[in-house]
């Protein structure tokens, strides 16, 4: 199995599926691709991935583009550690957070790009625009974290992922979070197939 990745390990779709693939203990190989050079757009990579994105998975003739995709694939085809709750409603609520994550909040996304999360923080401070979206977040957040419990559900999810990692862009920038949710992000972040990926060796920007 093949996992092609941007270059800096910077893109948190990329990690959410690396995350996906060491929690079901899958043997895999990673291709990095320079983005900001286009590589992905190049002929070979267009043939293998219909969006021309990372993550795309290979695995024989079968090639898969978009993270959410990925790890729902995996979570049905391959035993181990389940990525998605098994109960109808839960796993669309957990569907309903990557979803979410993927598509909103884009001003913590562009002011806290993943750069704040693998290689150093940002010292502007955040817009209005971006402290409303925060804001968002972390009513979200509170609402879907019941008091005491450690993740989102009754057990692990992928979605755990993904929520912390939103979180950290903020967390990890010195931004002021509610130590609540500042907490649930730190102990999510210190998953051991979490620190597989914070800890590979990125080359310089």
């Amino acid at each position: 199995m093949l996992l092609y990745v941007d270059a800096q390990y910077a893109s948190p779709y990329a990690m959410s599926v690396f995350v996906g693939l060491k929690e079901k203990n899958i043997s895999f190989d990673m291709q990095t691709l320079d983005l900001g050079a286009g590589a992905n757009h190049l002929p070979n990579y267009a043939v293998t991935s219909l969006t021309r994105r990372v993550p795309t998975l290979i695995e024989g003739d079968f090639s898969l583009s978009e993270s959410s995709a990925i790890t729902e694939y995996l979570d049905e085809v391959y035993p181990g550690v389940a990525l998605y709750p098994a109960a109808p409603k839960a796993k669309a609520r957990a569907r309903e957070i990557q979803a979410w994550l993927r598509s909103d909040l884009l001003p913590i996304r562009q002011e806290r790009s993943t750069e704040v999360l693998f290689y150093r923080p940002s010292d502007a401070p955040l817009s209005i625009a971006a402290r409303q979206a925060a804001q968002k977040l972390f009513d979200a957040a509170d609402r879907l974290l019941a008091p005491g419990r450690e993740h989102l559900f009754d057990t692990w999810c992928i979605a755990d992922v993904d929520l912390a990692l939103m979180l950290n862009r903020l967390v990890l920038n010195g931004d002021a979070v509610p130590a609540r949710l500042a907490d649930y992000a730190k102990r999510q972040w210190e998953r051991a197939s979490v620190q597989a990926w914070v800890n590979l060796a990125r080359p310089p920007l």
